[in-house]
């Protein structure tokens, strides 16, 4: 069961859909989980289907669009990853109130730049119960420089000088094609335009604001301080866009109890369907059965 709700974050009303297990009794206490997405994700691409299995699974889960995102008030298309951060925590508030929700025991799922998201909030936030990350990033500034040349790095620190001296004299950011700034191989491209193509909230150009942001967001810096909370991370073990190392990274600096799950011959983007997608959401369940699932009976009961 699917509502639509809202909520606010530093003022602005954030769009979200909260799900529901059908038939659960509103005084079951269950645990909940936030949904995040990724770089330039919106709350229908991609989140559904792991919302399902979650429900499935007897999770209220509440999935939603960051500030300026979907529906969302905002300054439209900005990364602002600390903006995120604080969005995140306001979901966390706003799912701890819904009836039926158990407010000690919410977790956090987050997908591509979704990982980074919530291991940052969940390491500021000790609300937070268990933590599950999907091919995310640890360190920003290395994750933007492994996918490019040599010349293609240097350029990209070059076009974010100027436009970080241009938003100094003028207020904005020039607005260019995300695959500018997200640079896809060629199995992402193909599979994120397929995906993307029927969804109108996707968007298609983003501002180059987008480059600093990155920068200077660095997951790892804050992954020791989610234990002793649970953290699963998930890697697609060929991964041409978040390589797989990034994990790693995060996984070797978090603290126990902790686990890495890399699925092999697996590009990105394919880890949002098909069997891949099966992989993630077993891992996921079971991550959540262990760690945040408290016995859950059916109706509540």
């Amino acid at each position: 069961m699917r509502n639509a709700v809202t909520f606010y974050s530093e003022g602005m009303k954030l769009q979200g859909d909260l799900y529901r297990p059908v038939g659960a009794a509103p005084d079951a206490g269950r645990p909940g989980v936030v949904l995040c997405h990724g770089y330039t994700g919106v709350k229908d691409l991609y989140l559904p289907d792991k919302a399902a299995a979650l429900v499935a699974a007897g999770y209220v889960v509440l999935a939603f669009d960051y500030k300026g995102w979907g529906s969302s008030e905002g300054q439209p298309s900005r990364l602002a990853p600390w903006s995120r951060v604080n969005d995140v925590m306001a979901a966390v508030t706003f799912l701890g109130l819904q009836d039926g929700v158990d407010r000690q025991r919410i977790g956090l799922y987050g997908t591509s730049y979704g990982c980074a998201t919530v291991v940052v909030a969940a390491a500021l936030d000790e609300r937070v119960a268990c933590v599950v990350g999907v091919v995310g990033m640890g360190h920003g500034a290395r994750w933007m420089r492994s996918v490019r040349r040599p010349d293609e790095w240097f350029d990209l620190l070059d076009r974010s000088e100027r436009d970080r001296e241009r938003r100094v004299r003028t207020g904005t950011s020039e607005f260019v094609a995300r695959e500018e700034i997200l640079l896809p191989d060629r199995q992402s491209a193909a599979l994120a335009a397929a995906a993307r193509a029927g969804n109108p909230d996707a968007v298609g150009r983003i501002p180059l604001e987008f480059i600093d942001e990155t920068l200077i967001f660095h997951p790892e810096w804050f992954v020791e301080h989610v234990a002793p909370r649970p953290l699963l991370l998930v890697a697609a073990g060929d991964d041409r866009l978040v390589p797989p190392e990034e994990s790693q990274h995060l996984f070797d600096l978090a603290g126990d109890p902790k686990k890495l799950v890399v699925i092999p011959g697996t590009g990105h983007y394919e880890v949002y369907t098909g069997p891949a997608l099966e992989r993630v959401m077993e891992e996921t369940v079971s991550w959540y059965d262990a760690w945040l699932h408290g016995g859950i009976q059916e109706d509540g009961k």
